[in-house]
């Protein structure tokens, strides 16, 4: 298939009825990739920025043989198909052993190294991990200072497996950066070193002198891993109070990159190269810019430990694209904003044919511009952890329209449906009309490891199927395309990473000057949204908002989380039924900071109204005193997700 352009392809792949000759396994599906041809490039990796035109690179050959090691290393530990192997790591190419190796053995459980300390022991303990895969002490990180703080918490660790980042040092550094990672275990742990400072009951091994002892030709396991065994659980709700861990299977994880191969065609196989730069806790950066491009013969290229964060990487982008002939990437709305402001130049990045962007909505005027600029192609999708990664995408090979998220992959039902006011289906939705997004078939999640936050998920459709809530509200156009309206989820979307109101309302709610708290996201042109916190103080109480910014330190383990701004009301709006009203401190939000947007850019005098459009969604009117300013005022505007119209007030 070389790719989508309309629904008609996506319907012309369904009914070729390829499903059911999948592989049963994400290890099988990589092998089979790698069977297209062994020696050629499948990963590459390089440090630091200034080292990228001198990285590792591994062939197909040596990363299936790598994974298979792994594979085998859990297996000798007593790892078996309802074991848990969580994994705390940066970007690496062992981070892609751990992942795929893991699942060939037992269930991958991923964790954001960014987390605090606690957050990363509360959800090892609600995993039920009985293996942990992650870094070293080294000088100038401290994941290793984090996670040994709550190992003595988990008490089904058995084993400790350390990678070390001096491993993955150029060779000519190699050594003296493995003293300096013997200097700094003295300096944290002193002469007993890291068994000092580790559970006498938990195992300590170094992750490739353990691996280099394994048979890297087959699995030694004699299970047979199937389609409907757990392949990984991924972590999706806030940091604070019972931590949300989705069930994934074989079946929802190869049936997901089958699908967006598909639908993607020829813009991902072999010969072509991809850029991960998303963080690999992260299901897009896992399944995009993993398991897809393997599953079809592709290279990827890992760009430093911490991807597109890390120091430089943006910066020197288009040197790098240049440099691998990259043909495909995938990024966050903010990345692109990045990247805008880092001129081509005289790079040749003629190699690029798509960008891939999602996790949060893009403004129009951002993907235009971008696209003006830079002459690549961005394929707006949505996707979401529960529904393995991709749900819809703008098609390739058809018309991309701006501010949609696109087509609906082949094999995986979607629509927009009405519900009741308990939340159960009425009818589908007609054309345009705005409703609940639901999702259905192969890659729908098996549900959330507690039983009682699978409540309430699940829809019967009104044709037998049962069908995934997503939580979102949005409408299909006449021709397919998705469009999103609304977050009932009220999840705050920050950089693309997920924060969870509740994260910051809870510890709010332990302050005893407080009665009622309410976090919203802020729009933000850099970072899609910031958290926000609205604050009722209990009568004959008094506390200011340097105060609880402070206390909130102290309470909230989850930096993304902490809010930008702590706003103290009298009165928090509420509905008639008691419940806070939230889409009054959003409107009010949403007016403050695009007005301040417009100031600081020089437009001033504006006056600002908000529009409810049952099938846009919210969208912005503002009038400019000065007609000079409307070029200015629609370039400002436009890096935010809202549509948007300008009039000029009539002068006295």
């Amino acid at each position: 298939m070389i790719g989508v352009a309309n629904m008609d392809d996506v319907r012309a792949i369904e009914t070729q009825a390829q499903l059911a000759d999948l592989p049963s396994s994400t290890y099988a599906m990589i092998c089979r990739g790698a069977s297209i041809n062994l020696s050629a490039p499948a990963l590459s990796f390089f440090a630091t920025v200034d080292e990228y035109r001198n990285g590792e690179c591994w062939t197909y050959g040596q990363l299936v043989r790598d994974i298979t090691r792994t594979a085998n290393l859990f297996s000798r530990f007593g790892v078996q198909r309802d074991s848990v192997v969580a994994y705390v790591l940066p970007n690496l190419p062992e981070t892609h052993f751990v992942i795929w190796g893991g699942e060939a053995a037992g269930i991958v459980c991923a964790i954001n190294p960014l987390l605090e300390g606690e957050a990363i022991g509360e959800l090892l303990n609600a995993s039920g991990a009985s293996v942990l895969v992650t870094l070293a002490p080294f000088p100038g990180t401290d994941l290793w200072q984090k996670v040994q703080a709550v190992l003595h918490k988990v008490s089904s660790l058995k084993h400790l497996v350390l990678v070390n980042p001096a491993d993955r040092m150029p060779h000519e550094r190699r050594s003296a950066a493995r003293a300096l990672q013997r200097d700094e275990c003295s300096r944290l742990h002193g002469p007993g070193g890291i068994h000092s400072a580790v559970p006498s009951h938990v195992g300590i091994h170094d992750f490739s002198t353990a691996m280099a002892s394994e048979n890297g030709d087959v699995l030694s396991s004699a299970v047979e891993i199937g389609a409907e065994d757990v392949s990984s659980f991924f972590c999706t709700g806030g940091t604070t109070g019972l931590p949300k861990i989705a069930i994934r299977r074989h079946a929802n994880e190869v049936a997901n990159a089958w699908n967006a191969s598909q639908f993607l065609g020829e813009s991902i196989g072999p010969g072509k190269t991809i850029f991960c730069g998303l963080p690999l806790f992260h299901v897009n950066a896992v399944l995009v810019t993993g398991l897809l491009a393997f599953s079809r013969g592709a290279h990827v290229v890992l760009g430093t430990p911490q991807g597109y964060r890390g120091d430089g990487v943006v910066n020197r982008f288009w040197e790098i694209v240049e440099h691998y002939r990259i043909n495909f990437f995938s990024g966050v709305p903010t990345l692109y904003g990045s990247l805008l402001d880092v001129p081509v130049g005289e790079h040749d990045i003629s190699s690029l044919e798509y960008g891939l962007c999602g996790a949060a909505p893009m403004p129009v005027e951002l993907l235009r511009t971008f696209q003006e600029r830079t002459s690549v192609r961005i394929l707006e999708g949505y996707g979401l952890t529960e529904g393995t990664c991709v749900s819809s995408v703008n098609p390739p090979l058809g018309e991309r329209r701006a501010g949609s998220i696109g087509l609906r992959l082949p094999g995986q039902p979607m629509k927009a449906v009405v519900v009741d006011e308990n939340g159960r289906y009425i009818r589908d939705c007609v054309a345009d009309e705005v409703g609940q997004l639901v999702i259905s078939g192969p890659n729908v999640f098996a549900g959330y490891t507690r039983a009682d936050q699978n409540s309430g998920i699940w829809m019967e459709g009104g044709d037998g199927t049962r069908w995934l809530n997503t939580g979102d509200l949005g409408r299909c156009d006449s021709d397919g395309y998705f469009w999103l309206t609304g977050r009932k989820k009220e999840l705050i979307i920050r950089g693309g990473h997920n924060i969870d109101p509740a994260a910051i309302e809870e510890p709010l709610h332990r302050h005893p000057a407080v009665q009622i708290a309410a976090a919203i996201g802020r729009p933000d042109m850099h970072a899609g949204e910031l958290p926000v916190a609205y604050v009722q103080l209990k009568p004959d109480t008094a506390a200011t908002e340097a105060e609880l910014a402070e206390f909130l330190r102290r309470e909230i383990n989850e930096r993304a989380a902490l809010p930008k701004g702590i706003r103290i009301v009298d009165a928090i709006p509420l509905t008639g039924v008691g419940k806070i009203f939230k889409p009054a401190l959003k409107r009010r939000e949403m007016t403050d900071a695009l007005g301040a947007a417009l100031a600081e850019a020089g437009v001033e005098n504006t006056t600002i109204s908000l529009i409810d459009n049952n099938s846009r969604g919210v969208s912005l009117h503002v009038e400019l005193s000065d007609p000079a300013l409307q070029v200015l005022a629609t370039s400002v505007l436009g890096r935010f997700p809202f549509a948007f119209s300008i009039s000029v007030s009539a002068r006295d």
